[in-house]
């Protein structure tokens, strides 16, 4: 349970720190966090993120399979971006301007997630 907290935890903190790179790149992408309180909005948010990105994500991957081949995978990223401005649709706390935005966000979210998920050192499983 404390391993799905703390890759929740960074997971926001990725969405957080790609939200202020991508406004200093003015890029259309924002996480609103005003006040401390409002980085457990953010963890709901980034919920919302994980999982619409595991069910609709996992279905337009599985259905542009093809596609993803041709373009050796570069219809990923688009796949990434929508499912962001789907989550900015849903969660008040995300705003995304313009199909650019997503792509920029998307990228930086994944780029900050590798990195933080490199930094903390993965659990042994107790079996």
């Amino acid at each position: 349970m404390s391993k799905l907290l703390v890759r929740w935890v960074l997971f926001t903190v990725a969405i957080v720190a790609a939200s202020a790179i991508a406004q200093m790149l003015n890029v259309g992408f924002h996480a609103e966090a005003k006040e401390p309180s409002d980085f457990l909005y953010l963890m709901l948010g980034a919920a919302v993120l994980a999982l619409i990105n595991a069910t609709v994500g996992s279905v337009l991957r599985l259905v542009t399979a093809p596609l993803r081949c041709l373009t050796f995978g570069l219809v990923s990223l688009v796949i990434n971006a929508l499912v962001l401005m789907m989550a900015a649709n849903l969660v008040p706390w995300f705003s995304v301007d313009n199909f650019m935005g997503a792509l920029v966000g998307s990228l930086l979210i994944a780029v900050f997630n590798a990195l933080l998920k490199n930094l903390v050192p993965a659990a042994k499983d107790d079996d």
